[in-house]
Parts: structure tokens; C-alpha cells; sequence
């Protein structure tokens, strides 16, 4: 009798903590409980990337710097950060041949369908600077996450010498919001979107598919690029 009277307490006990639990790691499936009931539209999503993508994308920012060390060694400095496929490279190299390379190298990398190029032609990024960058990013990060409309889980942040750049897949609107966050941080000299847009629309009805997109440089006029940019991204001054 004992037995059965621990018994009929425990049960209920345990599916207590078992739906808090799940509740619990719903953010990070991009699945969200409004009044009881599960919604997985991706407006809601922590990240608009497929699993497959996702997985992709961390593959080819390991393969560019595994494949730029081969080439470079220690006398250049190339990073990649990749989303849904697209890539974005920065760093510096010695010579416009060694820029060409590094580009050159990264498009024959598996599942990359677009490369920008915003590497640079001189000696190496001093470490203060790099480490200022790396505070900047932070910074930015912050303030997207407290910002309202930002999808910040589905944006990427990446600064290279006081420049930011963007990449995510967004509505035009929640794309110009966070360029507008990012450019109000001390020490931002340019912020950069490299976003894929996506409509409202699109993210609304395409529950747990992926949604159509297109790239921000085909969408919208992009404001004048910088001498030898033919990237299409879309420099945004700062205010």
C-alpha cells in the first residue's frame, strides 16, 4: 500500500517536470507556445536556416580556414563566415595575386554559391585592433538581442578594422532595423548588410520550410560601394 500511494504522486510529479522541460528547450527548437498551442512559423524561429544548412555553413567557415593556412601559412590572415551558403570573406593578404587566390580557393569550397570578397591588400591587422573588433561585435550582438522586431538568432555578426557586417535571412524592414542598431556603436566606422531577403509573407504560411530568398543586393538600390568593391553589398554610413 505504501508502494502504490509513492507511486501515484511520483507519475504526476514526473509529467510536471517533464512539460516544463520541454517547454525549457523550446526557444532553442524554434518552437513557441502561445495559449497552449505550438506555432512553428519561422517569424518566430531562432534561426531561419534548415538544419542542413546550418550544418553546411560550419563546414565551410572550418574548410576556408583550414584551406587559407595551407595556402598562406602566417604571412596572411583570412577568415570566412558563412550563411545559408553564402560567404564572407575578410582578413588581409600581401598582395592583390594573394587576394585573387584566397577568393579563388573559397569558390571551389562544397556549398558555397556565393562569395564576397572584402579582403584586404596590405600588412596584417594589428592584434588591438582585431580585439577592438571583437568588442564591437559583442556590443552589437547586445543590442540586437534587446531590440524588438530583430530576429537576432538568424543574424550574423562579423567586424573586421571598425567595418560590420550582416548576414541573416530577413524582411527588408527587420534588415534596415539592425543596420540602424549596429551603426548607433561607438567605434562602428560602416555597417555592411550582406542579407538574404525574405517577405513577411513567406515566413508566415512556409511553416518549417525553407523560405524563399533573394540577395539584398537584387532587391534594392545599393548605395555607391567603395573603389574596387563588386561585391553588391550595401555600405550603410554611420549616423
Amino acid at each position: 500500500m505504501p508502494s502504490f500511494t509513492r507511486l501515484s504522486i511520483t507519475r504526476p510529479l514526473a509529467r510536471g517536470l517533464l512539460g516544463f522541460a520541454c517547454l525549457s528547450t523550446l526557444a532553442g527548437c524554434g518552437l513557441l507556445v502561445v495559449g497552449g498551442t505550438a506555432a512553428t512559423t519561422a517569424v518566430v524561429a531562432t534561426d531561419r536556416r534548415t538544419a542542413g544548412e546550418q550544418v553546411d555553413d560550419q563546414t565551410i567557415e572550418l574548410r576556408v580556414s583550414n584551406e587559407m593556412t595551407q595556402a598562406f601559412g602566417d604571412k596572411a590572415r583570412v577568415s570566412g563566415t558563412a550563411y545559408a551558403g553564402r560567404l564572407l570573406l575578410i582578413g588581409d593578404v600581401p598582395t592583390e595575386a594573394d587576394r585573387q587566390k584566397a577568393v579563388q580557393i573559397a569558390q571551389t569550397i562544397q556549398k558555397v554559391r556565393k562569395v564576397d570578397d572584402h579582403i584586404r591588400v596590405g600588412d596584417l591587422t594589428p592584434l588591438s585592433v582585431r580585439t577592438n573588433d571583437t568588442w564591437i561585435t559583442s556590443k552589437v550582438k547586445s543590442q540586437l538581442v534587446t531590440t524588438e522586431h530583430v530576429p537576432f538568432r538568424t543574424i550574423k555578426v562579423t567586424t573586421e578594422r571598425g567595418i560590420v557586417y550582416l548576414m541573416g535571412k530577413v524582411t527588408a524592414t527587420e534588415g534596415d532595423l539592425a543596420s540602424k542598431v549596429a551603426s548607433s556603436i561607438s567605434g562602428v566606422n560602416k555597417v555592411v548588410k550582406l542579407f538574404q531577403i525574405v517577405s513577411r509573407e513567406s515566413l508566415i504560411t512556409d511553416q518549417g520550410k525553407p523560405a524563399p530568398v533573394t540577395d539584398s543586393s537584387t532587391t534594392s538600390a545599393p548605395a555607391p560601394s567603395p573603389a574596387g568593391d563588386s561585391s553588391g553589398a550595401q555600405p550603410m554610413p554611420v549616423q
